[in-house]
Formats: C-alpha cells, sequence, structure tokens
C-alpha cells in the first residue's frame, strides 16, 4: 500500500429523490444501489467501495430523510440519521434550487455543530441554466458552514471526478478496509432482490411501489451448467395491488422479471432462471415481524 493512501467512510444524506444512488454508483462504476424516478427508494444503508491509487472511499448510501408515516419509514430514516455518526466526511445532496424548502431545513439542523466536515453536493445542474447557479449556492452558504461546495450531475457524470478529487482531500490517512476489487459489501442475494424491487418501482403505477418489498427464497447455482435459479416471492399490502402487479394474463409481472432477470445475469454473469411470485401481507409496514423478515435490519435503524 503506497504511502500517503488514504480512506474513510463517507456518508450519503438528503431528502428522498435528490440522486444519492445514482451518484454512489455513477463513482464506483457499476450499479449496486436502486435507482428510480420515485422517492424513497432506498430502504437500508447500502455500503458501496471506490478504490483507486489515491486511496479507498466506503460510501454509506442512505434513505431519503423524509416525514415518517409508519414504521418502516420511522426505520428508514433512523438509518439515514445513525449513519451520521462515526463517519469521516457527510455529502448532502440537494436539487439546484435557491428555495430551501422545510425538509431541507431539517436536514441543515441535523448538521449543526457536528464535527465531522460537510460537502455540499449541488446534484442535476444539467437541468438549470449556468447562470442560475451562484443565487443556489448562495441560499445553501446562509443555511450552513460547508468545507466545500461542489455541482454535480450524478446521472450524465458532469464534475464526477473534481468531487472524488474532494473526497480524496478530506479524508484521513488510512488502511485498505476492502479488497481492491470489491465495489459493494451486500449479498448478491439482497442486491438481486433490490434489482427485482427497482424494476417493479419504474414499471408500477405510483399508489404501489412504497408497499412492496422483494424476499429471494431460493437462490442456486445447478451443477450440470451455468445456470442460476432463483425464487422470489414480491409482498404487497392489498389484494387489489396484487392484481396489478401480475397485470393482465400476468403481462406486468413478466415484464418485471424480464428486466430483472437482465441485470441480475449482467451482475452474477450467468444466465438466470427466475421466477417469482406475488403474496399479500396486509399493512406489512406496520408490521415490527415482517420489516425483520424482509431484511431491514435492527442494527441499520430502530423499529
Amino acid at each position: 500500500m503506497a504511502e500517503g493512501f488514504k480512506s474513510g467512510f463517507v456518508a450519503l444524506i438528503g431528502r428522498p429523490n435528490v440522486g444519492k444512488s445514482t451518484l454512489a454508483n455513477r463513482i464506483i462504476g457499476q450499479k449496486i444501489a436502486i435507482t428510480s424516478a420515485k422517492p424513497q427508494t432506498t430502504r437500508n444503508r447500502i455500503r458501496t467501495v471506490y478504490t483507486d491509487d489515491r486511496g479507498q472511499i466506503i460510501f454509506l448510501d442512505t434513505p431519503g430523510i423524509h416525514k415518517a408515516k409508519n414504521k418502516l419509514d420511522n426505520f428508514m430514516v433512523k438509518t439515514a440519521e445513525k449513519t451520521l455518526d462515526g463517519v469521516d466526511l457527510i455529502l448532502w445532496l440537494v436539487e439546484p434550487t435557491s428555495y430551501i424548502g422545510a425538509g431541507e431545513q431539517h436536514i441543515a439542523e441535523l448538521l449543526k455543530g457536528r464535527k465531522t466536515p460537510v460537502v455540499l453536493v449541488i446534484n442535476k445542474v444539467d437541468k438549470i441554466k449556468k447562470e442560475e447557479l451562484p443565487a443556489v449556492i448562495q441560499s445553501y452558504k446562509e443555511v450552513l458552514d460547508f468545507a466545500e461546495i461542489v455541482p454535480v450531475s450524478a446521472l450524465k457524470g458532469n464534475n464526477r471526478d473534481e468531487l472524488v478529487k474532494v473526497i480524496f482531500e478530506r479524508l484521513p490517512e488510512g488502511p485498505m478496509y476492502f479488497d481492491e476489487d470489491t465495489v459493494t459489501d451486500q449479498p448478491i442475494r439482497q442486491i438481486s432482490a433490490e434489482i427485482i424491487r427497482e424494476k417493479a418501482l419504474r414499471l408500477l403505477s405510483d399508489e404501489i411501489p412504497h408497499g412492496i418489498a422483494v424476499v429471494i427464497d431460493l437462490m442456486k447455482e445447478r451443477e450440470d451448467k451455468p445456470l442460476w435459479d432463483i425464487e422470489a416471492e414480491i409482498i404487497c399490502e392489498r389484494d387489489s395491488h396484487k392484481g396489478i402487479i401480475i397485470g393482465k394474463k400476468g403481462e406486468m409481472l413478466k415484464k418485471i422479471g424480464a428486466a430483472a432477470r437482465h441485470d441480475i445475469e449482467v451482475l452474477i454473469g450467468n444466465q438466470v432462471n427466475l421466477k417469482i411470485w406475488v403474496k399479500v401481507k396486509k399493512d406489512w409496514r406496520d408490521a415490527e415481524s415482517l420489516i425483520r423478515n424482509f431484511g431491514y435490519r435492527e442494527e441499520d435503524g430502530e423499529l
């Protein structure tokens, strides 16, 4: 390991749908955290790893901070807030607007008084004119004292290298926590479940996705051929939702399955035989036992 090698833990925080997962995926160069246009996509704290000659960055991608409406929401918000403790750097992602609403004000209050340096990352700058950016920067300067302010487009990759440079400048010298080819500490089973949930998020109507979870019941490689058998369940809260997820003659479930299978095959590098069932667990987002069963860990957030 070279002299001056830097390493550390970096929390990605922000309101739902500001692009935290997209940014993490952009920096490490492949998809680990799922993304969609709908808020509250990330539920657990996803850990992704970026390594180069300068050092190693361990990103903790958190659920969006928002007003909790049920026990799952409460878990997600607690997960995000707990992630702020014990990290070396905080990246606060915001959208490029000079109006600072109640959600952003709440996050600013969480960050005030912390010794951990905070870098403001203004995402989605490809959606505004260059001359509008100074007003956005000035508005946020009045809210908090930032170590740095970096405008980026996570979707297009604009200023990605500059942000990585800023992160390394703020990290301490330290060990390599993970092998240099590691990009996540998440099990393939969990990533596969998240991929299926992402496809459902993208394809289903707005009222359904927040009420679904995905559980992998079987994940096994065949001995006689390079093929994986995966059996999964999509859990929803209403019988009416089950019908929509399956769709007319099973068409919607086929679309979800086909899209998910493609990404899972890329992930594991082999063909996949994917079977998905849909089950109803009424109001599971307010049932602590079911929340745990569906993979939301107590050490990440308090139920």
